[in-house]
């Protein structure tokens, strides 16, 4: 247990520190390759973690495909413009406003493709609005926060809730309809939170003059038009897949190859640029942890935590959902919400409580919000940011996770009972 912990930790202090702009995916597969090594997990154990996370990983990577070319034409800036425009200058209602778009974009194009895509826009415009640095800093920890908060409705909004989906057998209507109350009380506390936190640094009213009309932003608008159609038909076909039993990777990474070639073939995006800047650093890091944490499995872990989750099974409703959904965040957060997720997954095989599975991906999606490492769509958060010169420490921002998330996690946790 002390090695393949020591192997994790390490890997961990890596993927937080990277030294020398040594990027995540690289350190996490070379921790994959050192508890290969010392025998931590074998072949046989690799071939486990793959058969888990395939699905996900291909999904994810069509999902921010799709985003990367909405985000060429215009797509997320027109979005971004046009809230900033419907709060007619008042800092409150563009504050709400910001929150409900990053919600819309984490439900729909994954937390992970709000971070990557709509924090560097929404910085732009906080910038071109002349905002301070500390109303800059409050409408970014909002959208930082609401990336992982709002991402429970579908299976593909988040990694977490596909590899759950999966090992547990879940379809995707069937999931909708489980997660769709929390997904709105989740956004509405997360609102209400972090309007309290942070409404000290909003200002009163902005001039949303000097940002550009919505319109100005469109690069092609036929393609922008039938962007929206093209999505209405890609969600209904996640249900119409879900009656036939077909991986949900077959639609998102399908849907997005066939919206890159038409974007193509209409002369808007340029296929290799979007192929290469595609974050796949994020699949290594993903298969490379998932392998380490398996170490952790192979030595116990997952014992101990069954052993924990039949003792909360045996006990009232609610202290099986919110003991398993705090359990599951304390996880997410000291050790990364990937890693816990599939670890959770497995100690709760044999225990046939429903609402214990929906708390563990809650846990597992807000948990990770009261640390900077907790999940990789804030790493990617904070990694864009600090290219864009904006720096958030360590402390700083576990003290503003650690005021937040709790209360917000609890409530939804409730909204399952």
């Amino acid at each position: 247990m002390l090695l393949a912990f020591g192997i994790f930790l390490i890997t961990l202090i890596f993927v937080i520190w990277q030294p020398r702009g040594l990027q995540i995916g690289t350190t996490a597969m070379a921790g994959a390759v050192v508890a290969l090594l010392f025998g931590v997990v074998n072949f046989s154990d690799v071939g486990a973690v793959f058969d888990i996370i395939w699905d996900a990983t291909l999904a994810f990577i069509g999902i921010i495909i799709l985003s990367m070319v909405l985000d060429e034409i215009g797509f997320f800036e027109w979005a971004a413009l046009k809230m900033a425009k419907l709060s007619k200058g008042s800092g409150t209602r563009m504050f709400f406003y910001s929150i409900i778009l990053g919600a819309f974009v984490s439900a729909v194009f994954a937390n992970d493709g709000a971070a990557l895509i709509l924090t560097p826009i929404l910085l732009a415009k906080m910038h071109i609005l002349r905002l301070n640095a500390k109303t800059i800093l409050a409408f970014l920890l909002a959208g930082g926060f609401i990336s992982d908060s709002a991402s429970l409705p579908f299976v593909f909004s988040n990694l977490t809730n596909i590899v759950t989906a999966n090992y547990f057998n879940i379809g995707f209507g069937d999931f909708f309809s489980n997660m769709i109350f929390p997904f709105f009380v989740s956004t509405l506390i997360s609102m209400l939170v972090l309007w309290i936190v942070l409404r000290k640094d909003i200002p009163k009213s902005v001039d949303v003059s000097l940002l550009k009309k919505p319109e100005e932003v469109i690069k092609n608008r036929a393609l922008f038009n039938f962007s929206w159609l093209f999505l209405a038909i890609l969600l209904s076909s996640y249900f119409i897949g879900d009656a036939y039993h077909i991986p949900i990777s077959a639609f998102a990474l399908g849907g997005a190859i066939i919206f890159l070639a038409i974007a193509s073939y209409t002369k808007s995006v340029e296929p290799k640029h979007i192929i290469k800047n595609a974050p796949w650093q994020v699949v290594w890091f993903s298969l490379g942890l998932y392998i380490v944490v398996y170490g952790l499995k192979n030595e116990g872990l997952t014992d101990y935590l069954s052993e924990i989750l039949l003792y909360l099974n045996t006990q009232s409703e609610v202290v099986a959902v919110v003991g398993t959904g705090f359990l599951a965040a304390i996880l997410s957060a000291v050790m990364n919400n990937m890693p816990t997720i599939m670890i959770m997954d497995i100690a709760l095989k044999d225990i046939a409580n429903e609402a214990m599975i929906y708390a563990n991906i809650i846990g597992c999606n807000l948990g990770p919000k009261m640390t900077p490492f907790g999940s990789l769509a804030t790493l990617l958060w904070l990694h864009t940011l600090n290219k864009k010169g904006v720096k958030i420490d360590f402390w700083s921002y576990t003290k503003f996770g650690l005021i937040v998330t709790p209360p917000v996690l609890l409530v939804v946790l409730l909204s399952l009972v």
